[in-house]
């Protein structure tokens, strides 16, 4: 499966794109996506909040786990804020898988600023469906 029509898959994530997350780029076990923190992502004291944080970290994992073009789904995530993130910051989301079997994929997403401080930690387990991932 070719990066961008992998890319382009998960433009169909829905949820992800009206957020305004950009993936830019995938391989199985692999993915890097950002989003720059604008008005419409601030919590009630005016930095990133963080389920803006958490939908980031979300695709990344996502893209990762599915591009061995198996169908995975998430079964156990979580999620730590190490640094706030106040608007105009340009946030880099990248997915590493730890371990890969037939049923079960673990992945880390770190989350890092425009000046490379990591702002948060992302755990994901992917349950692997025997379904393949349909892109044509």
């Amino acid at each position: 499966m070719s990066n961008q029509k992998l890319i382009d898959f998960f433009k169909n994530d829905r949820f992800a794109t009206h957020a305004g997350i950009e993936l830019l780029e995938v391989r199985p076990g692999y993915a890097k996506a950002t989003l720059t923190i604008e008005d419409r992502h601030l919590n009630g004291v005016n930095i990133a909040q963080g389920g803006a944080l958490f939908t980031l970290a979300d695709l990344a994992f996502a893209a990762a786990a599915n591009a061995h073009g198996t169908v995975a789904v998430a079964i156990n995530v979580s999620i730590t804020f190490v640094k706030a993130s106040p608007i105009g910051t340009l946030l880099t989301a990248e997915a590493k898988e730890n371990s890969l079997n037939p049923k079960i994929g673990s992945y880390t997403v770190n989350i890092t600023d425009n000046t490379g401080d990591l702002v948060a930690i992302f755990q994901g387990l992917a349950y692997r469906k025997k379904d393949r991932l349909d892109i044509a």
